[in-house]
């Protein structure tokens, strides 16, 4: 039977981090067989606001949006994306080059 670790929480009374509660399954005889923690695979990504968004000025296709990530300063990004209007919000992945600048 599959069923996720929130769904369980709603019916139990604990305040059990994840590990402890498949530890305490286990404990009374029900096996978990796996568990996958799908919240690790969306870190890399960040729901944004585009505060500005103009045409890139060296090719066609391309804009340059001023985006807030819910950090101290917005950030610039280059987007190829035709419906990067200001004022809208997106979802964006990023990753990091050598640990200093972000990159999508």
């Amino acid at each position: 039977m599959k069923f996720t670790i929130g769904w369980l929480k709603e019916h139990l009374d604990t305040k059990y981090k994840d590990n402890k509660i498949i530890e305490k399954l286990t404990d009374v005889g029900l096996e978990v067989e796996s568990f996958e923690n799908i919240n690790s695979e969306l870190d890399s990504f960040k729901v944004a606001k585009i505060i500005n968004s103009e045409q890139h000025p060296n090719a066609d296709r391309l804009r340059v949006c001023d985006v807030d990530i819910g950090e101290k300063n917005t950030v610039k990004v280059v987007c190829g994306a035709p419906n990067a209007k200001k004022r809208s919000f997106n979802s964006l992945r990023w990753s990091r080059l050598n640990n200093t600048k972000k990159i999508k």
